[in-house]
């Protein structure tokens, strides 16, 4: 049995979304529960009337929320009682429980996991990976985008033991294709911590690496997973899904601008709502933060039913895949070696 907590407060949607999406990863998942923290009446209201397998589903009272825009040390420090740091207790203190999800605040998530929850043995820090869909029907993850502005060697290859290990284990991708972001693809090109990667890349065990990508390949397939600094990741991640949102922008637009086009459209819906669905970011849940001892998925804060489902389903697959005692196993190997 897999046992998550799911932070309910602290999203655009929250807490019906949340509440919703539990439901949902209930209904397709025999061997999970679930246990909700936040504010005790307003989750058995959102419950109300809803069929679920009360066993498999419980509350933890939470009356506080750490909203986006505080400060991420004084709020996990002033708000113990709120639903974040309420699940990242539960975690910390429970054997029993796997991991955590959240959309809330990033920062605070962040902070609670690494003073609360702590690292896995030997891991530097903590990195955030989340998915984006390829061309080619598949996936590429982006390891560090956000969790480290400034990094070094060592951190990188972490990012790249863990990130292939994650896409390995919990996607079934064999051998993953890991590549260096750089401005150019050239073995000699970036700054000197680019430069002074490569070749430590390039002879690590336990890795498949590729050399550099530049920044306009991450959606061609050729990479299964993209290792970089939290700064650049961050600036990539958003960068392509903006290309990308204001793209279908210009498309719609174009479309509505004359009646022809309109008819063309009506033709081809089937084909566009597919392409709506490849594009969403709900379809492919969260940014997993490894490292940690325990799950951490965080979900992007305007995640509806189906993008919290899907952040329950990567923290449950990871469970079920072992994630966790293989990143000890090859962080502690890779230590070895050095």
């Amino acid at each position: 049995m897999v046992r998550l907590v799911l932070d309910c407060f602290g999203g655009d949607h929250s807490p019906d979304a949340n509440v919703n999406g539990a439901l949902l990863a209930l209904q397709e998942t025999p061997d999970l529960e679930v246990v909700l923290t936040g504010d005790e009446k307003t989750l058995t209201e959102a419950l109300s009337g809803k069929p679920y397998d009360k066993n498999r589903l419980k509350i933890v009272h939470a009356p506080d929320v750490i909203g986006c825009d505080e400060i991420p040390t004084a709020a996990i420090k002033k708000k113990p009682e709120s639903s974040l740091m309420k699940a990242v207790e539960l975690v910390r203190t429970d054997e029993n429980l796997h991991g955590l999800v959240t959309v809330g605040s990033t920062g605070a998530l962040v902070a609670a996991a690494t003073l609360r929850i702590g690292r896995i043995h030997g891991v530097k820090r903590p990195a955030f990976c989340p998915l984006l869909p390829t061309m080619t029907g598949g996936i590429v993850g982006v390891c560090d985008s956000g969790a480290n502005v400034d990094v070094n060697v060592k951190l990188l290859t972490q990012f790249a033991l863990m990130g292939s290990l994650y896409l390995e284990s919990a996607y079934g991708i064999e051998k993953p294709r890991v590549a260096l972001l750089n401005i150019g693809a050239e073995a000699e090109k970036g700054d000197a911590l680019r430069k002074e990667a490569y070749p430590v890349l390039q002879n690590l065990e336990g890795i498949h690496f590729v050399g550099n990508m530049e920044s306009r390949d991450l959606l061609g397939g050729k990479y299964d997973l993209v290792v970089c600094d939290g700064f650049s990741g961050n600036v990539l991640i958003k960068s392509t899904e903006g290309a990308c949102l204001e793209m279908l922008k210009k498309l719609k637009k174009d479309i509505y601008s004359r009646p022809i086009y309109k008819l063309g459209a009506l033709l081809m819906k089937r084909m566009f709502d597919e392409e709506k669905r490849f594009m969403d970011y709900r379809s492919y849940g969260g940014s997993v933060l490894l490292g940690c001892k325990k799950l951490i998925v965080k979900g992007h804060g305007s995640s509806n039913a189906d993008a919290v489902k899907a952040c329950l389903m990567q923290a449950y697959r990871m469970q079920d895949a072992n994630l966790t005692e293989k990143i000890k196993a090859a962080i502690g190997a890779a230590a070895d070696d050095q």
